[in-house]
């Protein structure tokens, strides 16, 4: 799941999840629409960023998580001070997101190593 409210960014983010191997990816632009595609179809991971123009997406990933459990995140953002909730496990990326970064975060978070 991508929860981003800039179209650009999430498409560039679906084409790195799916270069990696990602077989389905739902895009969500608001905090309300993120909690409600994660309660149709459990994500098996999660981008976010922190700012949205209708909620923050660490609010959105906390909201997901207890309701449906852990699930791995990887935070991409303008913000990273504001990046609050999360979890230590938690990924947090900076924009501009950086490709290679994104790639190995994914491989990271999905237990794939970094090879």
């Amino acid at each position: 799941m991508i929860i981003e409210d800039d179209p650009f960014v999430a498409i560039t983010i679906e084409d790195i999840l799916r270069e990696q191997g990602a077989s389905s990816v739902s895009i969500a632009a608001s905090q309300t629409e993120a909690v409600d595609a994660a309660l149709v179809q459990r994500p098996d991971l999660i981008t976010s960023d922190v700012r949205l123009a209708d909620g923050s997406g660490p609010l959105a990933v906390r909201a997901i998580h207890e309701k449906l459990g852990p699930i791995p995140v990887i935070f991409i953002t303008g913000t990273p001070a504001e990046c609050s909730p999360r979890a230590p496990e938690d990924i947090i990326l900076a924009k501009p997101l950086d490709h290679k970064a994104m790639a190995i975060a994914f491989r990271q978070a999905t237990g794939q190593g970094c090879e």
